[in-house]
This record gives structure tokens, C-alpha cells and sequence, in this order.
């Protein structure tokens, strides 16, 4: 194959104003995508979910180069291989992973993928992990990539090192989910955080990610979960998935009643908000010798006070955890293990299901604070 077309959800301008729904920061285009490269792999998209890592782009709050085709939460089929590539087929299903990581780098070499440093360099520059882009719009003018992997689309082109092979018993509008979501969500208590049989968790922010880390915190012997949110249907929710105790952070009493709930504090606070003022109710509601962990993405002029006299007199780990921590080719295919187990409930995390053409509804819905994980059939 030499190139092909393909339908994709550009964002060509930062910080268009809401609604989105009214302004349309994303317009469906049509556009051309080259072969992939030797390493590289086309993958036809069957579902793509809605983050916001994307809307934070959408926001201004991530400048990324534009143009941009956005979407990095995925699962799609293979459609056909660089010559490089082994060990797919043409009809894999795979999910796609935001860090495609190089496997040599330092980083790579310890185990800690998520730090990729070729991946970090590519990410930020809108490239795939072998250099440049696949896409070009009808003027023949470069359109960049999204973490690697640009899923608002029919069609994308990513790294080998973007995808690992799963299952096609799970559904795509659920696999989609474990690219992001569940690997941030999930490992952010299984690997950052290192949550111990009977300890206490308190997570901060339900979307999808905070959720997921809800269902972790469950599945990985917690002896009591708090689900803290301003919106009470949000916590509602986190009630029927098993949690036994839920705070509206709205509440002046908020933090006291986490305090009271936990004998002084959880042994474990995780943020996923991306608000400081989030993080530093997580932060507070840790006990002495507790683990903060912060999976949320505010604005980056945005500081956090903290005092660090407290850090070292109480022996305080206030930690940030990208991609969960999580070495993806080992954990994803275990996360979907317990998914298939009734573990890990991911399905209840689906609020909606659109087109690719209804988008910008969904990106309003997030933004709004009305959905939880969404998809788009692309």
C-alpha cells in the first residue's frame, strides 16, 4: 500500500470557547495517511475514547503543535504490517498505549517505560516514535500526532511499540477503555501507589481514570475505599461498584469526615481531578507516613503549597504517576484477565457511545462534568 485516505477529527486552533457543541473545535477531515514505516503499523480504529488529555488540548491547557488529529485511547485491528514486524497478524485486535516506549533508552532499560525518553521527545513534537508524521491534510500540509497514535479516525498509523495484542472476546468500546483509563487508573494504585493488602484509599476525582482506580483499589485488597467528588450522582455510582464511603468534597466537613472515617487519614490519597485545590484535599486527607499519588493534569502555571517541613517530620511521599506506572505489554493483558473475572467492572464506566461525527457533543459532555468514559465508534 502506498497511501490512503481517511476521516479524522483535527484540531486546528487552542482554546475555542464553549460550548463545544456550538464552536466545533474539532472538524472531521479528510485525509491522507502514508504506508506504514518498517516498524510501524496501519490499524483500522474500532473504538476511541474520550480523555481528558484530549480535552486539555482542546483547552489550551496542553499546547501541542497544531494541526493536530487527536485521540490516544484505542483499540482497533490490524490491517497491515511494516516489514519489520514479527510477531502480528493482519486481524489482531490491539490496543494502543500513549508511550510508545523504545525499549533501549534508560528508562526503558529499568523497567519504567511510561519515562520513555525517544517517546517523550516524539509525543511532544506531535511525531510517531521513527520520526515525523503519516498524515497530511488536502493541501498536502503536515497534520501531527497524538501521543502516538491520533484514534479520532478511521484509519492510523502508529508504532509497533504503541500496541499490544489482546483478546477478541472483550468488545472495542471496552478494550478502548484499557489504553488509558484502566492502565492510569488501575496502576496508578497497583504499581505507583503499591497498595498492601488492607490498607485504606481515598480517590479524589471520578472520571474515568478516577474510577478506574476505585476498581483497583477493591480488586487489590483495600480493607476501605473513599470516593471523593463534587457530584453526587458520580458518588452514587462509586457506592454501587463497592466503595464504602463517599465524600463531597463541597462540604467544609469533607476533610474531617475522611479524617474520622480512616482513625486520621487514608495510608493512601490518589488525585485525578487535575485541580490543585484537589490535590491538596488528597494531600491533607493522607495519614503520617502515607502515600499521595497524582495521576491529574491541571494547567502547568498552576503551583501546589505545600510545606516541606511536613514531608520530612511525617514522612510524607507525595508522588505523580503517568501511564500508571504500568509496563503496558505486562499489565494491560492482566487488567483485561480481571475484567474477564468480574474483578474489575470497566463496563459500568461506559456513559456513551457516539459516532465519530457527534464528537464535539461528547468533548461538551466532558467538559460539563457529565460523562464519565465515552467512546466514539470510528
Amino acid at each position: 500500500m502506498s497511501r490512503l485516505h481517511t476521516t479524522g477529527a483535527v484540531l486546528r486552533r487552542h482554546a475555542r470557547a464553549r460550548p463545544y457543541d456550538v464552536t466545533l473545535p474539532l472538524a472531521l477531515e479528510r485525509l491522507s495517511l502514508a504506508a506504514p514505516q518498517p516498524g510501524e503499523v496501519l490499524v483500522r480504529v474500532t473504538a476511541a475514547g474520550l480523555c481528558h488529555s484530549d480535552l486539555s488540548v482542546i483547552d489550551g491547557s496542553r499546547v501541542r503543535p497544531l494541526p493536530m488529529l487527536l485521540g490516544h485511547e484505542a483499540v482497533g485491528e490490524v490491517v497491515e504490517l511494516g516489514s519489520a514486524v514479527r510477531d502480528l497478524a493482519v486481524g489482531d485486535q490491539v490496543v494502543c498505549t500513549f508511550v510508545p516506549s523504545c525499549g533501549s533508552c534508560r528508562s526503558c532499560a529499568v523497567g519504567r517505560p511510561a519515562l520513555c525518553e525517544q517517546a517523550a521527545a516524539a509525543n511532544g513534537s506531535g511525531a510517531l516514535l521513527e520520526g515525523g508524521s503519516r498524515l497530511r491534510d488536502g493541501t498536502g500540509a503536515v497534520v501531527h500526532h497524538h501521543l502516538g497514535v491520533s484514534a479520532f479516525s478511521e484509519y492510523a498509523v502508529v508504532s509497533r511499540r504503541s500496541l499490544v495484542r489482546i483478546d477478541h472476546a472483550v468488545s472495542p468500546q471496552i478494550a478502548a477503555l484499557f489504553g488509558c483509563a484502566v492502565m492510569t487508573g488501575v496502576g496508578a494504585i497497583a504499581n505507583t501507589a503499591a497498595l498492601r493488602l488492607g490498607e485504606t484509599v481515598l480517590v479524589t476525582g471520578l472520571g474515568g481514570i478516577g474510577f478506574a482506580a476505585l476498581l483497583g483499589a477493591l480488586a487489590g485488597g483495600a480493607s476501605t475505599v473513599i470516593a471523593a467528588d463534587v457530584s453526587d450522582g458520580k458518588l452514587s455510582l462509586a457506592r454501587t461498584l463497592g466503595v464504602q464511603h463517599t465524600v463531597n468534597v463541597a462540604d467544609p466537613q469533607a476533610l474531617e469526615q475522611v479524617r474520622d472515617l480512616t482513625d486520621g487519614g487514608v495510608d493512601i490519597g490518589f488525585e485525578a481531578a487535575g485541580a490543585v485545590a484537589a490535590l491538596e484535599f488528597t494531600y491533607r486527607a493522607t495519614r503520617r507516613g502515607g502515600r499521595t499519588v497524582t495521576a491529574g493534569l491541571p494547567h502547568p502555571a498552576q503551583q501546589v503549597g505545600l510545606a516541606p517541613v511536613q514531608l520530612v517530620a511525617e514522612e510524607r511521599t507525595l508522588q505523580g504517576s503517568y501511564l500508571g506506572g504500568c509496563v503496558p505489554l505486562r499489565d494491560i493483558p492482566a487488567y483485561i484477565r480481571l475484567y474477564q473475572r468480574g474483578r474489575l467492572p470497566i463496563d459500568r464506566l461506559l456513559t456513551h457511545e457516539m459516532p465519530l461525527a457527534e464528537i464535539n457533543i461528547g468533548f461538551e459532555r466532558l467538559a460539563a462534568g457529565e460523562a464519565i468514559r465515552q467512546v466514539v465508534r470510528c
